[in-house]
């Protein structure tokens, strides 16, 4: 599953479909520093440094947005309120954290409450799954053992089943996936944007891609 995620990845960064990456996958690779003076121009109130900002991560936290909600619409509607929250909660944003992670922070709790709002899909008990899935034998070899190379395949036809299979996920491992598989983050980063333990990503991580191994069983046999 793994291979079939970095495939589809790194094949094509433009619009496929449903999904859709940005033409930068490593937020973490951004200039810290550059960052930090532009937040701090920003705050001291100049806005031209707030623009460098929304311009430098729009394309990044569109292929976010975009794949969690799966409508174009939906994700230009929310990119305007999530730079218009991290304008207006910026005075307060302390630097204890990098900017990227504070404002994918901010852009996931948005869509994440846009999607459990538009209520389009079923929700599921993730304190039993969370609570049960570390122990799983199958876990704990994926996830501590190199996978072997998946087959190739027909990298659209891919991208459309699996375009299908992220949308039958639920809001949070649909999350998980975005940022670790789309987005590129690693399981530390994407820890600190959700808010939860780095066991509870992988978790996360391996209870999602086992649903897409299921629903995408043809391509992984």
């Amino acid at each position: 599953m793994d291979g079939l995620l970095k495939e589809s990845r790194d094949t094509d960064r433009t619009v496929s479909g449903n999904m859709e990456t940005s033409t930068d996958q490593t937020p973490a690779s951004s200039s810290a520093a550059e960052d930090r003076a532009l937040v701090e121009r920003a705050q001291a109130g100049d806005t031209r440094a707030f623009d460098e900002l929304v311009r430098k991560y729009t394309p990044k936290l569109y292929g976010l947005v975009y794949n969690m909600t799966s409508n174009r619409e939906d994700t230009a509607d929310l990119l305007q309120e999530i730079f218009a929250k991290a304008y207006r909660s910026l005075k307060r944003f302390m630097g204890k954290s990098s900017f990227y992670t504070w404002i994918y922070s901010i852009s996931v709790n948005m869509t994440l409450n846009f999607l459990k709002k538009r209520g389009r899909h079923a929700k599921i008990s993730l304190d039993d799954v969370d609570n049960g899935i570390q122990n799983d034998p199958e876990f704990i070899k994926i996830t501590t053992a190199n996978r072997d190379t998946v087959r190739e395949v027909n990298i659209h036809e891919l991208q459309k089943r699996l375009n299908t299979a992220m949308m039958k996920l639920s809001e949070d491992h649909r999350t998980v996936v975005t940022l670790y598989d789309v987005q590129g983050l690693q399981h530390n980063e994407i820890s600190k944007i959700l808010g939860v333990s780095e066991g509870t990503v992988r978790s996360r991580l391996f209870y999602a891609h086992r649903l897409l191994q299921t629903y995408l069983e043809d391509f992984v046999r």
